[in-house]
């Protein structure tokens, strides 16, 4: 990307700054950044301009069908869609699936989990960290990240999301569009051979989760400049509330539990299961988006502004650990428990707000997440042959988890004969994409000041939404009404030279 320059001379062309596209995200989105008459920002936008309406067109298919068409939503989360789809499908017939075939679910979904934050933290993530935000765009990617930490670091990343890929691959008899759940259970049952190969695996997991804890200590926590965008309350700070899902001890998990919402204060705002959340999550639109925004039903929509009397939460890898007490497993407490005593030396009560901390909470999953492989593959019953429970005639069922981005909603109703006749998804990135707009207006504002823009500077706006790790092709789906269009005529040199638009 080239420097860009001003001229002054004509505001109209200089008060716009397109980011478009923007990278290293699954899907596709811009930045649109509008400047005042000073040459500081007035708004910023994140804009999502992709449509795909999964919503829609499963209406009037097979509901035993759905958890293997919602799979397809991307390839980057297929295992959350596949599992949520068949928890949803568990209520949708009436059926509590035995305590093995839950296993085997959560079993997968560790692996599942694991391939995703690898691929965050070290293709999308890293290069800001690594190469820092001003690198070259060239060489701020994978490659670059690769080159600065050395091969055998690059092996063992394409090791260990090989592994989990297997895994998944294993149980799920798909390595990314799975097929392994059905309603009231799962497909096949894992053998004494495959436990062990899972086992082999998930030890080395949880040594390399190690390994990717101390990198981000080394490289993030030790470096005062990446310290300073992590606890910056001008850049890269808003205060939101949180969602996220507990066990019976309030400790998080990722398969099953209970949402919790607290505020900006980090007080519990509402505790809920299953259909309950329609009471408290709903979605707003704007003609200039594809996606939803949602927001805390009570408190209401109150625009794109943070504070307590929001109504715009965040539901994230650091959300999970707001909301909770911790983790079950010991490394990933143990690091749960350095993170908040740093940032309570800090003076920070409450809840963390500090978006860039995300990565830190990130990977502190993968270190559960790993330990939770571990944990099942040596539990006695996961071989267990009795993992399906019978059916009953169709009618509507809720499935909620947490997504690697964020909690995660499937609501089917069915008639008697099994077709679909209403479809709800809620996924991790709707959940994130007001607070996500929030965040990179927040750091546009902060950034860019009396005209003065560079590329490094974009990308650091740009660190805004990737904190976040968002998945557009998920997140993206009806609007009621005309979809809105916005098209940009642009003159060879890249200037506005129409816009249409039908709203």
């Amino acid at each position: 990307m080239s420097p860009v320059i001003f001229d002054k001379t004509s505001k109209s062309e200089s008060k716009r700054i397109s980011i478009d596209p923007i990278t290293r995200l699954e899907g596709h989105g811009k930045i649109e950044i509008f400047l005042d008459d000073d040459g500081n920002v007035a708004n910023a936008y994140w804009q999502v301009p992709e449509l795909r309406g999964f919503e829609r067109f499963c209406i009037g298919r097979l509901a035993e069908d759905m958890n293997k068409l919602t799979s397809r939503l991307c390839g980057v989360c297929p295992g959350a869609h596949h599992i949520c789809s068949t928890k949803a499908l568990d209520g949708v017939y009436g059926a509590d699936p035995p305590e093995t075939a839950k296993k085997l679910r959560e079993l997968f979904y560790s692996a599942h989990y694991i391939h995703s934050h690898i691929a965050h933290f070290y293709a999308l993530a890293a290069p800001d960290f690594v190469l820092g935000p001003s690198a070259p765009a060239a060489t701020r990617n994978i490659l670059g990240v690769v080159g600065a930490v050395g091969v055998e670091v690059g092996g063992q990343v394409i090791k260990h999301r090989s592994y989990a890929q297997k895994i998944q691959e294993m149980l799920g008899g798909k390595a990314t569009h799975p097929v392994c759940g059905i309603p009231g259970g799962m497909s096949k049952p894992l053998s004494e051979d495959e436990r062990k190969t899972v086992e082999e695996w998930a030890k080395s997991c949880v040594e390399f989760s190690k390994f990717t804890m101390k990198i981000f200590e080394d490289v993030v926590l030790k470096n005062k400049d990446y310290m300073g965008l992590i606890t910056s309350k001008d850049i890269f700070y808003n205060e939101t509330y949180h969602l996220g899902t507990v066990d019976k001890d309030n400790k998080i998990n990722f398969y099953d539990g209970t949402q919790v919402m607290i505020d900006t204060l980090g007080n519990e705002v509402a505790r809920y299961k299953g259909k309950e959340y329609l009471k408290y999550i709903a979605e707003h639109t704007e003609p200039w988006s594809y996606e939803k925004f949602c927001y805390f039903k009570p408190v209401g929509w109150k625009g794109f502004r943070s504070g307590q009397d929001s109504g715009i939460y965040r539901a994230t890898p650091l959300s999970r650990l707001n909301v909770a007490k911790g983790f079950t497993t010991p490394l990933a407490q143990q690091y749960y428990e350095q993170m908040f005593g740093a940032f309570r030396d800090m003076g920070i009560k409450g809840p963390i707000q500090h978006t860039q901390a995300m990565h830190w909470a990130r990977v502190i999953e993968l270190v559960y997440a790993s330990e939770k492989l571990l944990e099942l593959a040596q539990d006695p019953e996961i071989t267990d042959k009795n993992i399906r429970s019978k059916l009953q005639t169709p009618g509507e069922g809720v499935g909620i988890l947490e997504a690697p981005r964020g909690t995660l909603v499937h609501h089917y109703i069915s008639d008697a004969n099994g077709i679909i006749t209403d479809v709800n998804l809620v996924v991790g990135t709707t959940n994130n994409n007001a607070p996500i707009n929030l965040s990179v207006s927040t750091a546009a504002k902060a950034l860019i000041k009396n005209w003065q823009v560079s590329p490094g500077l974009l990308n650091t706006i740009e660190m805004a939404y990737r904190a976040y790790d968002p998945c557009n092709s998920c997140a993206t789906h009806t609007l009621p009404g005309q979809s809105p269009l916005l098209v940009n005529i642009r003159r060879a040199d890249g200037t506005i030279f129409r816009q249409i638009k039908n709203y």
